[in-house]
């Protein structure tokens, strides 16, 4: 026991206490150091490397060519299939089944030769007598009552009922026809048209004309020439004389040319100067690209 302090049992419950590990130990510090060391460190596990497939052995993984049959017998499959069924025959009890007579085929149709019972009177086609079919007797036939108030519902009560009125084909044609002829009755004269107003150069519709056209001229027919006209005598050529005119020259008079002054104008109703009457005045005109962008 030690002379000063506690004892091993009274400080950790043993009789002595155990020596550390890295009690005089070096202290190595961890920092920089490799995470394993050991891999750093003499031979490293070196691979053979890759092999080429080549005739050689040496390209395959088994040192000598194995075989994949090797030490198996030869064996027949036809004499095995045969052995086969020779040792399944040796089962048998007896001798083969064979029926006492062959299958008999029908002579004919609708014959019941080859078959095992004959006929049945169920399938038989012919008719069974039956006693004549009567009808039970009809019922008391009803009518059922009407669904409704009576008011504003047809035939539903006892009195007068609502009268029949024809429904004419195209009712609603024929009723805007009588009033637009009605419309056209209490009109007087032809629309209201002001031609002061000034119009486009160009319309939308340049074949368009309000005015109705005249009536189309008859040409006269032409009277056939019965005979050509031939002139009496040929026409006389003029050769420096007077035989080619109608009248000889008239006589040479000598004149005095006069220039004729224009008169002033005086303040006389009659010698006033014409002024004609203003006509439209002239006003912005729509152009051409305008109009065929918009139509």
């Amino acid at each position: 026991m030690p002379t000063k302090g506690k004892s091993d049992m009274e400080r950790i419950g043993l009789f002595s206490e155990m020596s550390y590990v890295t009690i005089g130990d070096k202290y190595v510090s961890h920092f920089m150091c490799p995470f394993n060391e050991a891999a750093s460190k003499n031979r490293q596990m070196l691979p053979g490397g890759s092999k080429t497939l080549s005739a050689l052995q040496a390209g395959y993984f088994e040192p000598q060519f194995v075989r994949i049959f090797e030490g198996e017998a030869y064996s027949n499959p036809v004499q095995l299939r045969r052995r086969h069924r020779l040792a399944e025959s040796k089962k048998n009890l007896g001798s083969a089944f064979l029926p006492s007579n062959g299958d008999k085929w029908p002579c004919g149709l609708g014959t019941y030769y080859g078959t095992i019972g004959g006929s049945y009177p169920h399938f038989s086609p012919q008719l069974k007598a039956k006693e004549r079919y009567i009808p039970p007797g009809k019922n008391f036939y009803t009518n059922p009552g009407k669904k409704g108030t009576g008011y504003g519902y047809a035939n539903l009560t006892i009195g007068e009922q609502y009268p029949h009125k024809p429904d004419e084909y195209d009712l609603e044609r024929i009723i805007a026809k009588k009033a637009r002829e009605e419309h056209k009755r209490l009109l007087k004269g032809g629309p209201f048209k002001l031609n002061l107003y000034p119009r486009d150069y160009f319309d939308m519709n340049p074949y368009f004309n309000d005015k109705p056209l005249p009536p189309v001229k008859k040409l006269p027919p032409k009277k056939p020439i019965v005979t050509p006209f031939k002139p009496s005598s040929p026409a006389k050529k003029s050769g420096g004389m007077k035989a080619g005119t109608f009248d000889p020259y008239p006589a040479y008079s000598a004149g005095s040319h006069v220039i004729k002054k224009s008169k002033a104008v005086t303040s006389h109703k009659e010698q006033q100067i014409f002024h004609p009457p203003p006509g439209p005045k002239s006003r912005p005109v729509t152009s051409m690209i305008t109009l065929n962008a918009t139509r």
